[in-house]
């Protein structure tokens, strides 16, 4: 029997939800804190690489936008590989992906518990982690706007803090008060835009640096997909997600293209570490700024670590936030399509999946037990994982999408939202994304390309069994 209305996610997500939440997906601990590794490589060439990592974003944007607004349905990219692809594709795209976001939730509370730390060292790790836990769930539980009016204000705090560092930075760089080393030269300085000596200790380097940082680039763009979740419940998605889906290219190019450019002019390249950032020495750079409010001089050296430490926590905090909300939501279009238990497609009063918020939740803090009581090793290959299930991600979208216009062509059927240049886009992001997978074999990263055989042999022995039962 079909469901009644009531009996259907509600469209409580506003347009000024839609567009932050797609602005948040882009926009996480990784452009934070996890530019370092990535500058070491490739230098100031790392801004091309983001530039490159995001129009590649932008096309999987596109092809995913054209679906999500013809058919704004729960589950996304699974639906449609359910639909357009075989039923192996949709079990395959939907589990992998809640599987992805199960262990981006662990990473995610983990560092909240560190950030927390930093505060109130007295406090373990393990209980500030359950204490956001507990508060994020709760508030997904309550109704789908709530999860907006978070997200939109998590997002507002990082965007806020970027334009802030852009603007300080160009202050630095225009007054002359960033010092004698902040200039614009400092893009070519060192070595030029494509430095040498990057990747060996013999002098190769160049563009091989870049080519080995791209892998780690792309990831940072992981998340941006989530604005497919949202359809289901987003209000009038034939104008929203378009709106949301045409800004992310203009957004990447400021908040990360922008940024970059501004902040790798305040330092030389070569004084960033693994374990730090440009925007980490934009606040290093605040020691000792001063200025007068209302007759007082005011100095940032005490609110330099603070204001770092409360925007990585925003940060955290929305990306398990989007987490917990995503999850739940291809919990719930498992369970529609018949490749989850029933149970999870039950909704409460306020039309939650509360069964799949709390299933996601519980696996989610396993992952939390296990971080803590198995060696780092075990925490690698899990992390190892994530990279898989992101590759996995982008590629089915792409497949999907050539997929679906085929159908759509056969039946001479125009979509709402083109994607674009297709269908040379989509081959673009298929090449890009195979390149990666044979560039992180030959830069090391052999681990997460080797896990994923065994990952869609498990996936696939899996949906044999669910199969079988279906039958019986």
């Amino acid at each position: 029997m079909a469901k009644s209305e009531e009996q259907h996610l509600k469209r409580g997500l506003q347009n000024r939800h839609i567009q932050l939440i797609a602005l948040g997906g882009a926009i996480g601990t990784g452009l934070f804190l996890g530019i370092g590794p990535a500058a070491v490589l490739a230098g100031p060439s790392v801004i091309l690489g983001y530039a490159l990592a995001g129009v590649i974003a932008f096309f999987i944007m596109r092809q995913l936008g054209e679906m999500v607004v013809e058919e704004p349905v729960s589950g996304s990219f699974s639906h449609f590989a359910y639909k357009y692809w075989g039923t192996f594709a949709g079990f395959a795209s939907g589990w992998n992906y809640w599987i992805l976001y199960i262990l981006v939730s662990m990473s995610e509370l983990t560092a909240i518990g560190v950030y927390v730390h930093f505060w109130w060292p007295e406090i373990p790790l393990w209980a500030s982690s359950c204490f956001f836990f507990v508060a994020i769930n709760a508030l997904n539980l309550t109704s789908v706007k709530v999860y907006g009016e978070a997200e939109f204000w998590f997002s507002i705090v990082k965007v806020v803090a970027i334009i802030a560092m852009i603007i300080f930075g160009v202050y630095l760089l225009v007054s002359g008060s960033g010092g004698p080393d902040a200039t614009v030269a400092n893009l070519w300085n060192d070595g030029g835009f494509f430095p040498k000596g990057l990747m060996q200790a013999d002098g190769k380097g160049g563009y091989q640096g870049l080519l080995a940082a791209i892998s780690l680039i792309m990831f940072s763009f992981g998340g941006l997909e989530l604005i497919g979740i949202t359809a289901a419940e987003a209000d009038k998605p034939e104008k929203t997600i378009p709106k949301a889906t045409n800004q992310v290219i203009y957004r990447i190019l400021i908040f990360y293209v922008g940024a970059l450019i501004i902040l790798f002019s305040l330092s030389p390249w070569k004084s960033i570490t693994t374990d730090s950032s440009p925007f980490v020495m934009v606040f290093e750079s605040l020691k000792g700024f001063q200025f007068t409010l209302f007759g007082k001089t005011v100095y940032f050296t005490s609110l330099i670590a603070n204001v770092l430490n409360l925007i990585v926590l925003t940060a955290a905090l929305s990306v398990y936030n989007s987490c917990v909300y995503s999850n739940s939501r291809m919990l719930y279009g498992l369970a529609e399509q018949g490749n989850a238990p029933k149970f999870l497609s039950k909704l409460n009063k306020n039309s939650v999946p509360v069964q799949a918020i709390l299933v996601s939740g519980l696996f989610a803090a396993i992952c939390i037990i296990v971080n803590k009581l198995m060696p780092e090793k075990a925490l690698e290959v899990l992390m190892s994982l994530v990279v898989s299930s992101l590759i996995i991600n982008w590629i089915m979208i792409s497949v999907v999408h050539l997929k679906f216009k085929h159908s759509k062509e056969l039946h001479q059927e125009k979509t709402k939202f083109p994607s674009f240049i297709y269908p040379v886009s989509n081959y673009i992001c298929l090449i890009f994304l195979t390149g990666i997978l044979v560039l992180m074999w030959i830069t090391g990263m052999k681990l997460p390309v080797a896990l994923m055989p065994g990952w869609l042999l498990f996936l696939y022995i899996c949906y044999l069994v669910v199969k079988r039962n279906k039958t019986n």
